[in-house]
């Protein structure tokens, strides 16, 4: 096999990745939620009835009507809108922690393990250190030391993240340096760049999109942790786990605020995680002829 295939084998691969994934039915209910989630966060402005902060004293606390079709809060804010408002910054926080995420840890792992040696080993004992925290204490930590905002809690979720990638991706680029299209780039003369971004970083494609998606799920929850315990967006702008924390005080007055929140974390990292499922079974070889 030449050195110059491996990237035009990967695109024949993933040529019907879409075909595939819209066959599966897990794949179709998972890619339809993400995407109507992203509609929703993309499009808040145009689809909320009112805006997130306006409100209507007279009718706080009040059921699903035509006028607040799923009713509005303790200040009388359309939950509706604040939901939609609230997809947008919980993902515009999720995007952000798995992109930081991405190209810090990915970055580590694949130079771990194409370079090995003292840097490898340096690395992985520091994302080991990292990984001993738990998930939502490491996080805690990063925003009180950076402060709250959802730009710091995106870097927090990200620093949270970065072993998971840097660990993931370092696996499969050992594999790939030792293949033999790696050995002739060497012996044809081809720089450690080039054969990183043309020959390593090409063959991991799957990989990178299978855990990306996973990791937003993860991340969506994780951003909603933070704010509901008052860590993450600062009010009162919307955030759903926020109002979700809010929400909670009222649950014996009106628990649609409480009920319409958590349904909505529920449905974005729900559709995230199974579009991961699906992804994760269409490309991996072991499990493609069950899908």
């Amino acid at each position: 096999m030449s050195a110059a295939a491996s990237a035009p084998a990967v695109r024949r691969r993933s040529g019907g990745l879409l075909a595939r994934l819209v066959r599966s039915p897990l794949g179709l209910f998972g890619l339809s939620l993400t995407l109507l989630v992203t509609i929703m966060a993309v499009f808040a402005t145009q689809l909320a009835p009112v805006g997130p902060l306006e409100q209507d004293i007279m009718g706080r606390l009040g059921g699903p009507s035509l006028g607040h079709l799923l009713g509005t809060d303790q200040f009388g804010r359309d939950t509706l809108a604040r939901i939609l408002f609230g997809y947008r910054a919980s993902l515009g926080v999720a995007v952000g922690a798995v992109g930081v995420a991405l190209l810090v840890g990915g970055t580590l792992g694949i130079l771990a393990a194409y370079l090995g040696g003292w840097f490898d080993r340096i690395v992985m004992r520091l994302m080991d250190v990292l990984l001993a925290f738990p998930v939502i204490l490491l996080a805690i930590g990063v925003v009180a030391v950076l402060g709250q905002g959802s730009f710091n809690t995106a870097l927090a979720i990200g620093v949270v993240y970065i072993p998971t990638f840097a660990r993931l991706l370092r696996g499969p680029a050992l594999i790939l340096k030792s293949s033999e299209y790696v050995s002739a780039a060497h012996a044809l003369g081809a720089s450690d760049s080039r054969i990183v971004f043309r020959h390593i970083l090409p063959n991991i494609v799957a990989v990178v999109l299978v855990q990306t998606s996973l990791a937003l799920s993860t991340a969506i929850l994780v951003e909603a942790s933070l704010s509901f315990l008052g860590l993450g967006t600062r009010p009162p702008n919307p955030s759903l786990g926020l109002m979700l924390s809010e929400a909670r005080t009222f649950l014996t007055l009106q628990p649609w605020p409480a009920v319409f929140s958590g349904m909505a974390i529920l449905l974005a990292s729900l559709g995230f995680n199974l579009l991961g499922d699906s992804l994760r079974d269409i490309l991996d070889p072991r499990l493609r002829g069950q899908t």
